[in-house]
């Protein structure tokens, strides 16, 4: 999904943050995936720099990889893995939360513009 003018103006920051949810999601799911992964580098993005970015004119993937850092590890472990499990479904978890907030204010927003072009 890709941020037109026409989808910025009727959604406004919501488009953009939904988008980056979505992007921060798969990122968090490979590093999930990857937990056994001996080398493997964490990595998360930094959302509130990501969506600045966004909203100073970055397209999505000028601010994802913009905003993209690698985790350092509370424990490293032994063969170089730097994902800890506990912490990348913590960070899931909120991003699920906040797409979910995102995408319900956006599903809000269409209602209302449908109603409001039925004449209800």
């Amino acid at each position: 999904m890709s941020s037109t003018p026409m989808t910025e103006g009727l959604f406004g920051i919501h488009a953009a943050a939904l988008e980056l949810r979505s992007q921060r999601m798969g990122l968090l799911t490979s590093n999930i995936a990857n937990a056994a992964t001996p080398g493997y580098k964490a990595r998360d993005i930094d959302f509130a720099t990501a969506l600045k970015a966004r909203t100073e004119g970055a397209s999505t993937d000028q601010a994802v990889a913009g905003a993209t850092r690698y985790r350092v590890p509370v424990m490293p472990s032994l063969d170089g893995n730097t994902v800890e499990i506990g912490n990348e479904q913590v960070a899931f978890s909120e991003n699920a939360v906040g797409y979910s907030a995102t995408l319900s204010f956006i599903r809000g927003r269409v209602d209302t513009i449908t109603r409001a072009l039925k004449g209800d």
